[in-house]
Formats: structure tokens, sequence, C-alpha cells
């Protein structure tokens, strides 16, 4: 075994152990994004399915659970999740790492396997929990392998993402068996590091060993809020991309150099070689306000146009906002080794406690991150809560445009151990130019694998045909009524429809929520159709097109909402010789409980700012003549309302007019059924050929694809 101190040993103990906390810190990320999902659509499920009577729901609806068995689960979580503190009583015992890899390795496996007793939910917090009891010990134990648990495992993370075009593939039952192979070579590395060494710690603990670790409860709130980043914002490229407007592809091998970097021996050497010249009181400030900096720019500076000079008009963007959140996730990567410290003289080591701190704080933050999108869905208390009505309703309300907001209190707190940690500056590592030419070969290598997972298709471009199919459907952030997520479905269903075209609306480009998947960039690449993206809350959210006929252009504006702000996306195809101008966008909600007088004026207020975008359009950019083009989406409100009738009266056409309402409804909920999705065609461009409803057996949204057929040319 390869001591701590002298001459660094590449193969021995400690390389050990950094290859197996970051296997196991691979098995930990993925349940957690699995998790914390899964725990929004099943508690959103519950809260739906309590509404209805229980005889009136098929459980074969996809999603369906009754609120019975979430409230076992959430109770369930909330005792194994209190499992680190189990390492105040067993920490000194080195043979309790074993428990704790097979907990989280059984929980990985189990994860995919969809046991009735063992459900992924219940599966996924055992790993979580034994996660939670490994990092424990990992602190206490052999603190030194403590940042690799965290960076290799949202690194390798980013390489399964790159290769399920973001959506984690190793949580697909075809992943089974190489899971199961993965969960017993990890816990064989645990039994080779472990079981040799046990004994030493059977004794009085040194207090000298710099493998021994503690957190602090600076410690325990820095990792929930680095854990936050990292899982919502810095670890994800399509996240990075569509925050900051950038390509995906691009960025994906960035995203990963970045995040593997700081293992690299030399690397962290030259980032004390420019931190130490500063007072050590104010190193950690330094350190902070560089990453709060790259943060801002990185949200609120997406491109910046590059003119040559003389030039009238920009001759195109530099995406220094993507690049800005790159240097930001290198930077914080680097803060791993300060979240927790050694052990030092007559402390004691309360780390299994301020590991739960740490999920608290991780905890409120994502609830305050899933406000900043859901705040136009908070709804009043029904007795006897209804006291709180004055305070936590308003509150939650409170988060709309809060998304920047949260990620600097996140950063401000992920700093805070490093800022208190003014005499230390741990990132001198053992290990010399072999070690940091070796990991530098690992990370490039990482990263062209990356590279090459993440290249976009070749799409066979659809040109010079007689008619179009052109579609609209609200996919509902890819979940059913009953929150069933199902992308597989959405593709299946666009895929029978047969359209070459399709507005999507509530789509998510990257949300914790939706697991992280850009949903638009995924569907696309399933179905061989070009894509654009246009988000209205956050970066993350929005409306999209899908399309095999060639993209030309595309943009958009802000349409403010008093209950939602939404979007009206432009996209421009050529199918020909000339342009087609398609207008995606989503009116603001009519929900019970609220005003339907208020709502129904901010609809119009919407479809005035959307009509009178379109006829600028017409006098600024098309000589006064729309020529071929449709507005479609989900506009919330019934054919005959005043809403719909005051668009009849424009240049648009309803090819719908006149057809069956229960056949031609696009919102199908259990208990009711309405047309809230369009597609106008204007007049004086195209000549609408038929028009239809997908109606598929099993759908997975609470909304279906409407299409119509459009003649191109004669």
């Amino acid at each position: 075994m390869a001591k701590s101190e002298g001459r660094y040993n590449p193969l021995g103990y400690e390389f050990w152990t950094s290859l197996e906390a970051g296997l196991f810190g691979l098995f930990f990320v993925q349940s957690l994004r699995f998790l914390l999902a899964t725990l929004y659509s099943r508690v959103a499920s519950a809260s739906l399915v309590a509404l209805y009577d229980p005889s009136t729901l098929s459980p074969l609806l996809p999603g369906v659970v009754a609120p019975g068995i979430v409230s076992r689960e959430l109770t369930w979580l909330g005792v194994i999740i209190g499992v680190p503190l189990l390492a105040l009583v067993i920490g000194r015992i080195r043979f309790a790492f074993i428990g704790a890899a097979i907990a989280l390795a059984v929980g990985r496996a189990l994860l995919i396997v969809n046991d009735p007793v063992f459900t992924p939910t219940v599966a996924a917090s055992i790993a979580v929990a034994g996660g939670l009891l490994y990092i424990a010990l990992l602190v206490r134990n052999r603190l030194r392998a403590f940042p690799a648990f965290f960076i290799l495992g949202f690194g390798i993370d980013q390489l399964f993402r790159a290769y399920g075009n973001t959506l984690d593939p190793s949580w697909s039952s075809n992943y089974l068996n190489i899971q199961i192979g993965l969960s017993v070579v990890g816990v064989l590395l645990c039994l080779l590091t472990t079981i040799p060494n046990w004994q030493k710690s059977t004794g009085r603990e040194s207090t000298n060993d710099p493998q021994r670790g503690l957190l602090t409860i600076w410690g325990g709130l820095g990792l929930g809020a680095l854990l936050f980043l990292q899982i919502t914002l810095l670890a994800l490229p399509n996240t990075i991309a569509g925050r900051a407007d950038a390509d995906y592809t691009l960025f994906v091998p960035l995203v990963l150099v970045a995040t593997l970097l700081p293992l690299i021996p030399l690397v962290r050497r030259l980032a004390r070689r420019f931190i130490i010249p500063f007072e050590s009181g104010t190193r950690g400030w330094v350190w902070l306000v560089l990453i709060v900096l790259f943060l801002i720019v990185g949200i609120r500076l997406p491109v910046i146009e590059i003119r040559l000079p003389g030039a009238a008009n920009a001759v195109g963007n530099f995406p220094i906002g993507a690049i800005a959140l790159v240097i930001a996730q290198g930077l914080i990567g680097l803060v791993w080794w300060f979240i927790a410290e050694p052990q030092g003289e007559r402390r004691w080591n309360l780390t299994g406690l301020w590991l739960m701190v740490a999920v608290l704080v991780g905890a409120v933050l994502l609830v305050g991150d899933l406000y900043t999108y859901e705040y136009a869905f908070v709804r009043n208390f029904a007795p006897p809560l209804d006291a709180l009505n004055s305070l936590v309703p308003p509150l939650l309300r409170g988060f709309r445009g809060m998304g920047l907001g949260l990620v600097l209190i996140a950063a401000f707190l992920t700093l805070m151990p490093m800022v208190l940690s003014s005499q230390r500056v741990p990132w001198s590592a053992a290990g010399g130019r072999l070690a940091s030419f070796a990991l530098t070969v690992f990370v490039v290598g990482c990263a062209l694998m990356a590279a090459y997972f993440a290249r976009p298709p070749l799409i066979q471009p659809v040109l010079n045909v007689s008619e179009l199919r052109i579609g609209t459907y609200n996919i509902h952030n890819g979940y059913s009524e009953f929150f069933a997520y199902d992308l597989e479905n959405l593709v299946q269903t666009i895929k029978v429809s047969g359209v070459d075209v399709v507005m999507l609306q509530a789509v998510d480009a990257g949300r914790w929520t939706s697991y992280g998947v850009d949903q638009t960039l995924w569907l696309a690449r399933r179905l061989g159709m070009d894509r654009r993206f246009f988000p209205t809350t956050e970066g993350l959210h929005g409306l999209a097109v899908l399309s095999k006929v060639p993209i030309v252009f595309d943009d958009g504006v802000i349409v403010p909402g008093v209950d939602r702000d939404t979007g009206l996306q432009r996209v421009q195809i050529r199918p020909d010789e000339s342009a087609l101008t398609l207008y995606n966008t989503s009116l603001g909600f009519l929900l019970q409980g609220s005003s339907v007088e208020e709502q129904e004026s901010n609809q119009r207020d919407q479809l005035s700012v959307i009509l009178g975008t379109i006829e600028r359009h017409i006098t600024q950019d098309y000589g006064g003549q729309l020529g071929r083009a449709i507005l479609g989406g989900t506009f919330n409100n019934v054919p005959d309302s005043p809403l719909l009738q005051t668009l009849a009266k424009t240049g648009f056409i309803d090819p719908f007019a006149g057809s069956n309402l229960e056949l031609t409804a696009t919102l199908k909920r259990v208990d009711r059924s309405a047309r809230f999705d369009y597609l106008w065609v204007w007049r004086l461009g195209l000549t609408p050929i038929s028009s239809n409803v997908m109606d598929m057996p099993t759908e997975a949204s609470d909304h279906r694809l409407a299409f119509v057929a459009v003649q191109i040319r004669q």
C-alpha cells in the first residue's frame, strides 16, 4: 500500500480508492438524478389522483399512483436518508465501507429491475442513502478520494448522457446486465481497498493522518449548494447550451473537460500558484468573485455579435455565455477540495450530521428552482391549512424570475468553506509529470468520446413536394396526464402522424424535473429531424419546432403574461424556392380557483401582442405580404370563445372549423376534453387539404397531436 506521504505510487492505495470512489460516485449521481425527477412525478401524480373518485380511474392509466403509496415512499425516503447519521457511530469501523458500498451498488441495480416491492423509487432511495453513508465514511477515512467521488461521478455521467442524446441510457432495462457487472466490480474494489486495512482502524484514530477528514456545518452547506449547481446547471452540457443559447454539440466535450480538469495534479498546482499571492483572508473571496462573475455573464449575456470594421451588420455571434459557464464549472470543480477538511486536533467529527444539512440545503434550493418555472400553478391551501395562504403561496409565486438569484445564492454557500479556510490551500497534490500526463490523456480521451457520441446525425431533407403535413403538439414536459414520463411514446405518436414539421409547446431543455433531458434534441435525433428551440422561462422551458424540411431562419419574442410569460417563435422553412413561415405559441392558462375574467383578459393581451408582432413582420420583413404562413400552438380556449373568434376575423383560417368537437378535441383528460390546440393557415398563401387529430391508444401527453396537410404547389 502506498502511504499518503512520500513518493506517489500511481497504482497504489490512493489510486484504487479514487477509482472505487469514482465508480460509486457515478452510481450515486445517476441514482440521485433519477430519484429527484421520479419523486416530482410521483408526488404530482398522487396530488391529481387525490382529486378524483378512485372508482373513476383505471389503474392502467400511465402514471396513476395511489396517494397512500407515495406517502409510504416518502416516509421510507425520510427514514433511509437519515442513514448517514450512522457514521457518527460506525465511522471508525473501516469495514462499514462494505455495507455502504453494497447498499449503493444493489440499489443502483434494482433501480432498473422495476420489482413490485423494490419499486424504482425505493431502489433509488436505497442507492442514494447508501451513497450518503459512503460519502460520510469517505470523508472520515479516505479524505483524498472525496473529490474523485463527485468529479468522476458527474464526468462519466456526462459521457452516458452524450451517448443517449441527453437521456441517461443506463436507466433502461437493456442496461441491467452491464449495471450488475459494474455493481459487482464496485463491491470487489471496496473489498480490495477495505479488508486488508480495516483492522488498523480498530484502535485510536490518528488526528495527524491526512486521510482522516471531517465535514463542518459550512462544509455541509457548501456540499448541498454545490450539488444543486451541478444537478441543475453546470454538469449538464445541454443545460449550459440552453441557458446560454449555444450549440450543444460543441459544448459537450468542453463541459466534460472543465468537469474533469481539476483531477490533474498540474492543474491544481497552477491554481495554487495563482491564489497563493493573495492574502490568506481574501483568497476565498477572490475565487467567489470570479465564479459569480462568470455565472452572471453566462446566464445574462448569452452571445455577443461579431462585427467587421466598416460592416453594417454582424457577421456572427460569439457564445460568450456558454464559455463563461464552462469556465465557472472548471473553477467550481476545484472547490471540492475545500468542502471537507483534515480532522485536526480535538475536534468533534459530526460529518454524518452535517451531511444531513447538505441534503436539506440541496432540497430547499431544488424546491426554489422548481417554482422559478411553476410559480403559475401555485394555489391556495384548503382548510385546515388555509391559515398559510397569506404566507406560503405568495412566497412560492415570488420565485418567478429568481433563477439567477438562486444560482448566485448557491455559489455563495458553495464558496463559504473556501472563504473560511484562509490558511489552507489543499491544491498541492502527490504525483509528478507522469500522473499529470496520464490523467491528461484520460481527460482528452473522455472528451473525444463525448464529442463522438454527441455528433449530430445526418438528416434526409424533404424538398420539392406537392404537400406538407404540419402539426402542433403540446408535450406537457414529456409527461402524461398523471405524470408518466415516456419520450418514446412521443416519438411513436409523431411518426404515426406522418408530419413533416411539428410545432411543440411545453418543452424542457434540461430541467431536473424532466430527468435533465433536452427533449427537443432527443426527439429530433430519434426522428431524424432538424430542430429549433425558443426558451420562454429561465432558458430551459419553452417552444420548439422539429422539421424534415430545411430550416433557414428562426427567432422569437417573449410575450408577457400575468400568470406566466410565454413567447412567439418564428421559424422559416424552405420546401422549395420560397420560404414558409411558422409561428408557434402558447397562451396563458385557464385554471380553476382563479378569476376567469382576469385569465381571459391575459389571453387577449397576449394574442394582441402576437398579432401585433406578425403585423410588424409583414410590414418590415415581408414587404406588406405575409405569403405562406401558419400560426399554431396551444391557445388554451375553446373555438367559440371571443378570443378565438377574434383570431378568425384576421387573415388566418381554421381548417378544423365546423368539425366534430369531440373528434377534434386536443386536450384529453379523464374528466374533460376540449379543443385547445390550433393550426391557423394564412388564407392568401396556403390551401388546406385535410386535417386530423391523432388519437393514439396510450398518449405520452395530456394533449393530442393535431395536423393539417397543406398544398405547397400544383
